[in-house]
């Protein structure tokens, strides 16, 4: 058993790949999904195309903050009096006495850091799903092939049934009762067959260059072997980042609001001539605050921020038991799906062989005979449910930690 380390952000996550009992699914060989491909698709996907897109108009946004906030402005003016015309030029500036440029550009870099994180978790999520789905194929798959190998078995049985009916071995309701368990087995195995449908096709809106015959999820599933949560997991989860810069974007801005309340001085040059002589001029001007002081949107700005204080505790409260909720359920699927590995280790093929036997050598009668093999699919259909099961509860506790792409990193 191979153990690999990773440790993001000083904290150790152990992934193991170990084999586990499965049911074959396909007869045809198989590709495990490797990481490359698995971004190349997710990358693919519109979905994601279009969170790039907005992440992108972001950044370009926080490059116009770090600019001045105000330009120079030109003036000009002619007229004529009497017999002599008067002209002028000038130029003006107002200056950012206060330096609010300086909290405008911090609130740019805070706006990327909530965008960079939204994106982040975009692309988990998406990969979330596309994992999501190629295990639910991959369970409905498994359903379709043992539901096919019940169908066989049964209409080998009514063959036999029937030869031994015609022979005096059996009466005719052994022959009944084959029929009728291979009748509810064709409405099973059809609306498995609808199941397995569905499956492909949310694997092909995930993944659009995906086939059955490529790429399928790794039997014993990514391999988390610990689940101990650690408490940088929610602090540097994406979610609680975006809403911990969110936060300070609010300060900032309610930051720049005060400082709007304080006004900023223009200074001009002008030169000009009228008539015959050269003008040149300076001038200053200062807005007076006085009707309105702008107090009221910078309280408003203050109490925004204070909102975004308690939505980003509430996310991390939120995450924190996400993650709690998500540890638990991982731990007892595991749990669970190990105990049926243990209980059905070799009892698979041994158990129809042995029924077979027994009912042959016609110590088990039909009915009996009928019920045991039903009691045995049913056995393998939990085991089949238990893997898909830990494999979801998996990827959705890596999710809800944080550590999906980097668990992902170590498919082959």
């Amino acid at each position: 058993m191979k153990f690999f380390s990773i440790k993001p952000a000083g904290v150790a996550l152990f992934i193991s790949y170990s084999a586990t009992m499965s049911v074959s699914c396909l007869a045809f060989a198989q590709t495990t999904l490797s990481s490359d491909w698995l971004d190349r698709q997710i990358n693919k996907h519109p979905d994601i195309v279009s969170a790039r897109e907005l992440m992108n108009a972001e950044f370009s946004k926080a490059q116009g903050s770090k600019l001045p906030l105000y330009n120079p402005e030109l003036s000009t003016g002619y007229e004529r009096e009497g017999d002599g015309n008067n002209f002028n030029i000038g130029i003006s500036q107002t200056i950012d006495l206060w330096d609010k440029q300086a909290v405008n550009v911090a609130i740019g870099d805070k706006i990327l850091t909530v965008a960079s994180n939204r994106f982040t978790y975009a692309v988990a999520q998406k990969k979330s799903q596309a994992l999501t789905a190629l295990i639910n194929w991959q369970l409905a798959m498994d359903k379709s092939v043992l539901a096919f190998e019940q169908e066989q078995q049964l209409e080998v049985l009514l063959k036999i049934v029937t030869k031994r009916q015609q022979a005096g071995d059996l009466g005719q309701v052994d022959a009944e009762l084959t029929f009728l368990n291979l009748s509810q087995l064709l409405n099973k195995t059809a609306q498995i067959q609808a199941q397995l449908t569905q499956a492909q096709a949310d694997v092909n809106e995930l993944l659009p260059d995906w086939r059955p015959n490529m790429q399928v999820y790794p039997k014993q599933g990514l391999g988390v072997t610990n689940f101990q949560v650690v408490e940088q997991w929610i602090t540097q989860h994406p979610q609680v980042l975006a809403a911990q810069a969110l936060w300070q974007v609010q300060k900032n801005i309610a930051q720049y609001a005060m400082l709007e309340t304080k006004a900023d001085p223009t200074i001009g040059l002008s030169a000009g001539k009228n008539a015959d002589d050269n003008v040149v001029g300076i001038s200053f001007s200062m807005p007076l605050n006085i009707r309105n002081d702008y107090q009221a949107n910078a309280n408003a700005k203050n109490q925004q921020a204070i909102a975004a204080e308690a939505s980003f505790r509430a996310v991390m409260r939120k995450q924190k038991y996400l993650i709690q909720a998500s540890t638990a359920s991982l731990i007892s699927n595991k749990k669970y799906l190990g105990r049926w590995q243990e209980l059905m280790q070799g009892r698979g093929e041994h158990s129809a062989q042995l029924l077979q036997k027994q009912w042959q050598l016609g110590d088990l009668n039909t009915s009996d005979y009928l019920l045991a093999l039903q009691q045995r699919a049913e056995g393998l259909y939990a085991g089949i449910e238990l893997q898909a099961q830990f494999k979801l509860s998996e990827v959705q506790w890596l999710l809800n930690v944080g550590q999906l792409n980097v668990a992902t990193k170590l498919l082959n």
